[in-house]
């Protein structure tokens, strides 16, 4: 009998990482054709300012997200259901309500964690006890094993899987004629993210003002929808330090327009040091285009970016080490090209969305069975 599973997930709008995910395992051929499965989005917020904000228009959307999720449970006897809880803050405590409708209706729970914050958390009496009752009996799916100390207190390894996320692939080969201007200079730096002071903006563009002063031949390109760092801030900061002819923003792009940008990039650099990354797809994003990738060790990234062999990892908020790496790029060319293809062979052994999609099946029959 074909198992009976309830997604419980986030999808876009807003964009960010946990709700591509969710949209790819709605419209995965895998997923529904191995599972009966039925589909509730979780997110409250159609925009990324609005993520942890409550609102009136929000509260309306959770008592509805409650009904939806009533109304599936006593629809059909599901065998299993998916959530993909936030792990903190406001969105924790929605959650919870939906976590107690599941556990109500004695429902075998697995949690996929998109996000992360228990540790943080887990000392204050009253997450303490919410964190107890939420994982009591439950199962959990973490994208890299640097992430199980956050929840180490409440599960057990036994109760963990462990799923890398992945994307689609784009390039069905790793070069094209728009890659041939990565021969040719300036030295050309990527950063695509939304704007966000925490995405590390700030600090790539203070390593980009030691890069001038080094006197280095390079253009770095933001790509990314404006957020807390906003335009007009940030052209002030161009314009203040004479960056005009080296730092551009382009606002948000997708499809063919984000593409040449990757496809003319000599390095791919992501300092984050956002609260709540696990994982960043932007950095798979770039080592399918065959870019070393310059990130910082937040999260689940070392899983992702090996050290010294398909990039580099430096400390958050480090704009000196960042420049430094970036330097190191830029005066050897040859290793960084390397380093570039060895990130394409590493994206392609673990980090397509065809194996994110086996990997996942796996664990939920598993689970939907036991």
């Amino acid at each position: 009998m074909t198992p009976k599973i309830l997604f419980i997930l986030h999808l876009p709008p807003p964009v960010h990482g946990a709700a591509m995910m969710g949209k790819y395992l709605q419209q995965s051929t895998l997923i529904n054709g191995t599972f009966e499965a039925d589909y509730i989005n979780l997110s409250t917020s159609k925009h990324l300012d609005e993520i942890g904000k409550g609102r009136m228009k929000k509260i309306f959307g959770f008592f509805q997200l409650q009904i939806k999720v009533v109304t599936a449970l006593i629809k059909k006897d599901y065998d299993l259901c998916y959530m993909t809880l936030t792990a903190q803050g406001v969105g924790f405590y929605k959650d919870f309500f939906i976590v107690l409708l599941l556990k109500i209706f004695g429902k075998k729970i697995i949690y996929h964690f998109h996000n992360k914050g228990v540790a943080a958390h887990q000392h204050k009496t009253i997450p303490n006890l919410l964190y107890k009752f939420t994982f009591k009996k439950t199962k959990s799916i973490l994208l890299s094993q640097f992430l199980y100390p956050d929840i180490e207190k409440y599960v057990s390894k036994e109760d963990v899987y462990y799923c890398p996320n992945g994307i689609p692939q784009t390039l069905q080969h790793a070069e094209n004629e728009a890659m041939g201007l990565r021969h040719q200079p300036p030295f050309r730096i990527l950063f695509l993210s939304n704007m966000m002071a925490e995405k590390g903006v700030w600090t790539l563009l203070d390593a980009c003002k030691i890069l001038k002063l080094q006197n280095e031949d390079f253009e770095c390109h933001f790509i990314g929808a404006w957020s807390d760092v906003s335009e007009a801030n940030f052209r002030d900061w161009i314009e203040t330090n004479a960056m005009s002819g080296h730092v551009f923003a382009h606002g948000k792009k997708y499809g063919s327009e984000k593409d040449q940008y990757f496809k003319q990039a000599n390095v791919f650099v992501f300092p984050t040091h956002y609260h709540n990354e696990t994982f960043g797809l932007v950095n798979l994003e770039a080592m399918e285009y065959s870019l070393p990738v310059i990130s910082t060790k937040e999260g689940g990234i070392p899983d992702v970016v090996l050290d010294g062999t398909t990039g580099f990892l430096v400390r958050k908020k480090d704009a000196v080490g960042l420049a430094e790496k970036i330097q190191f790029l830029i005066q050897n060319r040859s290793i960084s090209e390397k380093m570039g293809e060895a990130g394409r062979k590493r994206f392609l052994n673990k980090f397509t969305l065809d194996k994110f999609e086996e990997t996942l099946t796996g664990i939920l029959a598993t689970s939907a069975q036991n």
